[in-house]
């Protein structure tokens, strides 16, 4: 499948730019299982890549332009000078590939143009972090042409800058790992502070269970301010705390740091606390063999995203309580909220009939049909052609 999908982006390159490329790259879009806006705060999280993957078509410049087409956009091939790349400068899907590019040259790295053609199967606005694949891609395809030798971590860095300061969303640093650092068959247990992480064997077809993606369709923008409204709440009460980060707090703390809290902060806090030790929970039963008892931590997952974090909306409830209701063992929403993508564990022999029973609660809604794709673990960010 490699090979397939290397040689239509190539033909395409050729097409658009005149040439051969040097080389074919990919990065994957991601789900966190568990570990919802958990890393700007030093968590922990568990995400796996998907197989929907961003692929990117690259061929060195001398002259110092960056020249981007995408197989998705209008047709039109962007034109920048790396130069003179400057955050808010750029608009747009361009905006990434280009913010990477600033990026390493802000790290005194010596990049400069390249012809792009981008081509992704990740769903856009769906919270499965199509923008991390596509600054993963491009950190790799870089990486490569100009034999930068930097490390996975590193290139996370990297695109996470490129999203902060270039793209102007306040993310944290989990979506680049899981693009650059997750392998087959393995979810990745991040600790956001130290970027250390553990592959989790992840066999879900060993158990009988499947891993469903109800994309709700309601598409989310986290540069329109409430994300980093969330992340600036977390951090205000981090100070009141006296702690480096929330990450600090365990169960047993929440009593007193609740009561010590302005109530506009006790929510914020409540989930991050219970957050991190739903990741922790489920590590352990992934690693006792039970993948099955990750039902009910799924769905109190959602509950505090709801309620504490005020993230949900109708249509990631309703998918999440339908879900449940036809069989599911356990279902959250999962990304930056505010619409995107609900994940539901199921048996099986029962994925059909829970798609279809949410499809149902959708139409009676009055909502746009959910789109439904099977979260299979996959390999992270690589050089495919």
């Amino acid at each position: 499948m490699n090979g397939a999908a290397a040689a239509a982006v190539r033909e395409e390159f050729r097409r658009v730019h005149g040439g051969e490329p040097d080389g074919v790259w990919a990065a994957p879009g991601r789900v966190n299982l568990i570990g919802e806006h958990t890393d700007y705060c030093d968590g922990f999280a568990l995400p796996m890549a998907l197989p929907q993957r961003t692929l990117v078509a690259a061929r060195r410049r001398d002259d110092g332009l960056l020249r981007l087409h995408s197989a998705q956009g209008d047709g039109r091939t962007t034109e920048l000078r790396v130069a003179d790349l400057a955050p808010g400068g750029t608009g747009g899907w361009a905006r990434y590939p280009a913010g990477v590019v600033w990026a390493l040259r802000e790290r005194g790295l010596d990049v400069g143009g390249a012809d792009l053609h981008v081509s992704s199967t990740v769903p856009t606005g769906a919270g499965l972090s199509s923008s991390a694949a596509l600054e993963c891609a491009v950190a790799v395809a870089y990486d490569d042409l100009h034999g930068l030798g930097l490390d996975r971590p590193v290139l996370a860095r990297v695109a996470q800058h490129a999203e902060n300061a270039f793209a102007g969303v306040p993310c944290g640093i989990m979506d680049q790992m899981a693009s650059v650092c997750c392998t087959a068959g393995h979810a990745l247990h991040l600790d956001s502070r130290s970027l250390e992480v553990r592959q989790v064997p992840l066999d879900l077809t060993g158990h009988g269970l499947s891993l469903l993606v109800l994309d709700t369709r309601v598409q989310h923008d986290l540069a329109d301010g409430a994300y980093a409204a969330l992340r600036a709440g977390c951090e205000r009460a981090a100070e009141l705390l006296h702690v480096p980060a929330l990450r600090e707090l365990t169960e047993p703390d929440l009593p007193a740091a609740l009561a010590a809290l302005p109530p506009d902060l006790v929510p914020l806090v409540r989930h991050q606390v219970t957050e991190n030790a739903r990741v922790e929970r489920t590590v352990d039963h992934l690693a006792a063999g039970e993948p099955e008892a990750l039902g009910p931590v799924l769905t109190a997952g959602h509950a505090s995203l709801r309620d504490d974090y005020r993230i949900s909306c109708p249509e990631t409830d309703l998918a999440v309580e339908s879900a449940v209701a036809a069989g599911a063992l356990g279902a959250r929403m999962t990304g930056g909220g505010f619409g995107g993508s609900v994940i539901a564990l199921v048996p099986a022999e029962a994925a059909a009939a829970v798609a279809a029973a949410v499809g149902d609660a959708f139409a009676a809604a009055g909502f746009t049909a959910p789109a439904v794709l099977e979260a299979v673990p996959s390999a992270g960010a690589e050089r495919i052609g």
